[in-house]
Parts: structure tokens; C-alpha cells; sequence
């Protein structure tokens, strides 16, 4: 692990062997954030002392949230009350806000009518949420199951599949279904390991996915510039790093 000062380190929990931080690294970068990756399904320990991180990032993953039997899954619910209990930030993604709803004693599981989300769908702010998301903007998405919302946490984003897209508690503790790390080579990794998956219900194929790409993804990284300024740097100013002769 890095000998960093707790203002500049983040934890990275991925739940693949090749997860990448992708846009959120690239963003985050930018504030002088340096990263401890952390692959529990490889066998790497998650810290039980939270203090030495300004922020807990758990990104997705292809096994559902309810999978007690596999060693990732078992070492993030283990994992997830040292969360609660630090003063340490948590952003989950898609899965990483699946497991952190379960704990906190909500519910998930598929969709009723076997609809899933691959692709570009849109997603509206609720009230409490316009000061973080626009009226509707389109979002990168690739699950199955959803969550409902757990005691305590505000909605602030909705979608008509999924209608709980986008959680917070105390301003501490945030939850999205969707994937603003998702940059263009982490999507095209996605698409060559994983384009037969994208024909289940509601799912888009790879050309109208790229197609999708391309009309939304600037915004939708604009966004996150936004959302990763606010709540994840807590306006911390970017850092200057000079140039290079």
C-alpha cells in the first residue's frame, strides 16, 4: 500500500480481474487522488481501518449482489460495515450499489418482468436529486437486477426500467446503477468480452451501443466531471502539475 496522506488516497474495490478505474480514474487523477486497487476475488484483503482514505469506490461486477457463495461478494458484505461505520466517502457502481443497498437491509433481484439494462437509457432527476442530475440525460448501463431503496437513503435519480437509479445517505454514502467510469476503451473491452450477453431482454446490441456512444458519452462524462467535482473532491481544487519539456 502507498504511504499517502488520508486526503489523497482512495480505495478501489473491483470485482473482476481486469476492472480499470477508466473515466473515474482519469477524473479523479486530475484532483491529485492516488489509488489503492484492491481485487478481492484475486485473493487481496480489504483494510478493516478506514481512516488512511478520503473515499471507498466499490465498481461492478458480472455476479449479482446475492451470490453469498462467491469470495468477493462474501469479503465486500463483510467489508461494508466498516464503511458505515468510518467518516470515509463510498461511491458504489452498479454492483457496488447493489451490495451497499443490501446491507443497509434493501432488497435485490431482477426485474419482474426479466428486463435488463445494456446499453444507453435515459435517467431523470427527482426533486431532491436537480441539483446533482439534469431534467434527463442518457447513461451507460449493463445489469440485470436492481435494488430498492434503503432505509434511510434519498432517491436522486429515477429511470422508467428501474425506477431507483441513484441514492445517497448523509451525502456520504452514494449509489449508482449506472457507469460513468465506462470510457471508450473500457466499452469496446466490454463489447469484445461480453456482445453475446447484450441480447437479453431490453439489451442493445454493440452497433446501436457504440452508435449510443457516440450521440451521448460527451455529456454524459460532463456530467461526471461535475458530480465527481462536487461530491467525490468536495470542490478540492484540481492540481497543478506543470508541463513536461
Amino acid at each position: 500500500m502507498n504511504e499517502l496522506s488520508p486526503a489523497n488516497r482512495i480505495l478501489l474495490i473491483f470485482n473482476s480481474a481486469t476492472g480499470q478505474p477508466g473515466r473515474l480514474g482519469t477524473v479523479l487523477r486530475k484532483y491529485g487522488y492516488e489509488f489503492d486497487i484492491r481485487r478481492p476475488g484475486e485473493g487481496d484483503t480489504l483494510p478493516e481501518d478506514l481512516t488512511g482514505y478520503h473515499l471507498v469506490v466499490v465498481f461492478g461486477g458480472p455476479m449479482s449482489a446475492n451470490d453469498d457463495d462467491l469470495g468477493n461478494v462474501r469479503a465486500i458484505m463483510d467489508f461494508l460495515p466498516c464503511v458505515v461505520a468510518s467518516d470515509a466517502l463510498y461511491l458504489g457502481i452498479c454492483l457496488g450499489a447493489q451490495l451497499m443497498a443490501r446491507h443497509l437491509g434493501a432488497e435485490v433481484q431482477a426485474h419482474p418482468d426479466g428486463l435488463t439494462e445494456i446499453g444507453y437509457y435515459p435517467v431523470q432527476a427527482t426533486e431532491a436529486g436537480r441539483d446533482l442530475f439534469p431534467d434527463e440525460m442518457m447513461v451507460y448501463h449493463w445489469h440485470s437486477e436492481g435494488f430498492s431503496l434503503p432505509e434511510g437513503a434519498e432517491l436522486i435519480a429515477t429511470g422508467a426500467t428501474f425506477p431507483h437509479q441513484a441514492y445517497h445517505i448523509d451525502e456520504r454514502i452514494w449509489g449508482i446503477q449506472f457507469h460513468p467510469e465506462v470510457d471508450d476503451e473500457t466499452h469496446e473491452r466490454w463489447l469484445s468480452n461480453s456482445a453475446a450477453k447484450t441480447d437479453r431482454p431490453n439489451g442493445q446490441g454493440p452497433d446501436i451501443q457504440r452508435a449510443g456512444r457516440a450521440k451521448y458519452d460527451a455529456a454524459f462524462g460532463e456530467w461526471f466531471e461535475r458530480f465527481a467535482a462536487r461530491v467525490l473532491a468536495r470542490d478540492r481544487a484540481p492540481v497543478d502539475f506543470g508541463c513536461c519539456d
